[in-house]
């Protein structure tokens, strides 16, 4: 409802005096409109093109420049940006912390960025870790995690969960995503979705004893994700011979992430984890059911079957969005 059907709801049934609603609509007519968050998102895409920029110049006028000047603007740059950062920092605290302003948070995403670039560039130019690509790997997440705690920023903390998980699928099966097709398939699946069980693990411990309890939608939104993609991927791409889960296994395991992601959604009024609940659900539900037409041989009844379900299944859809406050328990 807008506010001023609010309004004349309340004066309608005398609830409100009409000086008092004037005051209202007055406030709401002069109220300054908010830039803060388009500021910020601005100021973030401008930190990712100014990277982006600054490497396509680079790269065109290498030969000019020489890789020593590279490498020595790039490390000042990023240490620039972390010295900052650290003069702005706030004390340590398990909760979240105030913030000394924007400035300092982009500044320590954009040295976090350039220490990403820097790494890139030596191992591409000078191989300085040679083939230990988990080296290369884990070397971001083990400097992101600390400083995301220590500066308490999530955007941090996301960058080294997703340095952790490159780590954890280049260790398992190195290069497999170049040069085999079974990418998904074994081992790699496996660690996938334990790791995603284990981010997601880690959230609710960090809400539970107050430990960055803010953290918890981060670790919990990266971890499910993580764990729902490699185990759809898996159930789509189901090829006995390679070790992969069975189907009996990873439908019920999907369902059940899901169930968790729905009823963490409503604890906190999160629609992106409802709908990552509800779309990796649908996904699981009709492939159980394509597959169970398939084995049964059911001819004309499966497809009766498949044409009921499709628009019914749109009708859940649009149910869900209309009822989606509801769900959540927003007022």
């Amino acid at each position: 409802m807008s506010p001023e059907s609010v309004l004349r709801a309340l004066l309608d049934q005398q609830l409100l005096p009409p000086e008092q609603a004037a005051l209202i609509r007055t406030d709401e007519a002069q109220r300054p409109f908010s830039l803060h968050h388009e500021l910020r998102l601005l100021l973030y895409v401008g930190i990712v093109l100014l990277s982006g920029g600054l490497g396509v110049l680079i790269y065109q006028h290498l030969d000019d420049i020489g890789h020593g000047v590279v490498v020595a603007a790039i490390a000042l740059l990023m240490l620039l940006s972390l010295g900052y950062a650290a003069r702005h920092r706030q004390p340590f605290s398990w909760g979240e912390a105030a913030k000394a302003g924007f400035l300092p948070d982009y500044a320590l995403l954009l040295g976090c960025l350039l220490f990403v670039t820097l790494e890139t560039y030596l191992q591409v130019q000078y191989g300085l870790f040679g083939t230990r690509y988990g080296l290369a790997t884990l070397l971001p997440a083990l400097v992101f995690l600390p400083l995301a705690y220590r500066f308490d920023h999530r955007g941090v903390l996301a960058m080294g969960i997703t340095a952790l998980a490159a780590w954890v699928g280049v260790t398992i099966q190195p290069l497999s995503a170049f040069t085999t097709n079974d990418f998904w398939h074994s081992r790699l699946s496996t660690a996938a979705m334990l790791l995603g069980l284990g981010l997601m693990l880690a959230g609710l411990l960090s809400e539970r004893y107050g430990r960055k309890a803010h953290f918890a939608f981060t670790y919990i939104s990266l971890g499910s994700n993580l764990l729902l993609i490699a185990a759809t991927v898996t159930l789509l791409d189901f090829t006995p011979g390679y070790g992969s889960f069975p189907p009996v296994l990873l439908v019920p395991l999907i369902l059940l992430v899901c169930a968790a992601l729905v009823w963490y959604a409503r604890r906190t009024h999160s629609y992106l984890l409802l709908l990552m609940g509800v779309g990796y659900a649908y996904m699981a539900v009709t492939y159980t059911l394509v597959r169970f037409i398939a084995a049964t041989d059911s001819g004309e009844a499966g497809f009766t079957l498949l044409l009921l379900y499709v628009p019914l299944s749109a009708a859940g859809v649009v149910w869900l969005f209309l009822n989606i406050k509801k769900i959540l328990r927003l007022r």
